[in-house]
C-alpha cells in the first residue's frame, strides 16, 4: 500500500513562548487536493510552516511519503519533494521573470523537475513576460511565478498559502485551472484558503481549523450537508 503523501499526528508547534498548534492530525493521499479552512488566526498558515520546519519548536509526527521529518531541517524536508508557496510570494524584484524561475536548482526528490518549456506551456502569461522584472508583473502573474518556481525543484507535494487573496476574479479562475492541471499531472496540493468559492470546487477533502486544532474534516461529497456547520465556523 502506498504511503500517504503527508501524514500528521499530534502536531504541536510554537513561535517562541507562543503555543500555536495543539495536536493537529491530518492525512493527505498522493494526487489529492486538500483545503485547510478556518478564520484568520486559526492556525492554518502555522500548520504549513510547521510542515516545512519554519516554526519554532515542534512535537508530534510529520511524515512525508512515509519518512518522518519532525527532526529534519527545512532544506532536508524540501529534498523529499515538498514545495511551499508562502502568502507573501517571495519574488526577487531585481530579477526578471525567467531569472526568478531559473533560481531554484532541481533537487534530488526522486521526481523530475519541470522544464522551463513545460512551465511556459502551463503558464503562457509567464512566457509573455519572461523578460519583465519581478515587480513589474501583475499580482496574478507574481502568484503564478511563485508556484511555477516550486515546480522547477521537482516538488510533488505543494503547500499553497492563500494564493487567490486580493486577485481579480479572472486571475482567480486562471489559478483554479492551474490547480486542476496540477492534479491531472499527479501533483498533491494542500491549500490554505479564505476564498471558499475558489476552494470548494477544487478540493477532494476539507479540514477546518479553530484555535490551533482540527475541528471538522469532510469530503467534497459531504460539502452541502456541512454548509450549516461551515457557516457557523467560518461565516461563509
Amino acid at each position: 500500500m502506498t504511503a500517504p503523501a503527508l501524514e500528521i499526528k499530534g502536531l504541536q508547534a510554537w513561535y517562541g513562548e507562543s503555543h500555536v498548534l495543539h495536536g493537529v492530525d491530518m492525512v493527505v493521499q498522493p494526487g489529492e487536493v486538500v483545503t485547510l479552512l478556518g478564520r484568520n488566526g486559526a492556525g492554518r498558515t502555522s500548520t504549513l510552516r510547521a510542515i516545512m520546519g519554519l516554526t519554532g519548536a515542534r512535537q508530534g509526527s510529520i511524515k512525508v511519503y512515509g519518512q518522518e521529518t519532525i527532526a529534519l531541517p527545512t532544506y532536508r524536508i524540501a529534498h523529499l519533494g515538498l514545495g511551499y508557496c508562502p502568502e507573501e510570494r517571495g519574488i526577487f524584484s531585481s530579477l526578471s521573470c525567467e531569472e526568478n524561475l531559473l533560481l531554484p536548482p532541481p533537487l534530488k526528490t526522486g521526481h523530475a523537475s519541470m522544464s522551463i518549456e513545460e512551465i511556459y506551456g502551463m503558464f503562457p502569461n509567464l512566457a509573455e513576460r519572461k523578460n519583465s522584472q519581478g515587480t513589474r508583473l501583475s499580482g496574478g502573474e507574481q502568484q503564478m511565478l511563485a508556484v511555477a518556481r516550486i515546480l522547477r525543484t521537482g516538488a510533488r507535494l505543494l503547500l499553497l498559502d492563500e494564493i487567490s487573496e486580493g486577485l481579480a476574479p479572472v486571475i482567480v479562475q486562471a489559478l483554479a485551472r492551474m490547480i486542476t492541471m496540477l492534479r491531472e499531472k499527479g501533483f498533491t496540493v494542500v491549500m490554505v484558503e479564505q476564498n471558499f468559492r475558489f476552494a470548494a470546487p477544487l478540493a477532494d477533502r476539507f479540514y477546518v481549523m479553530e484555535h490551533g486544532r482540527m475541528v471538522e474534516h469532510f469530503t467534497a461529497t459531504q460539502l452541502q450537508e456541512k454548509m450549516p456547520v461551515l457557516t457557523e465556523l467560518l461565516g461563509v
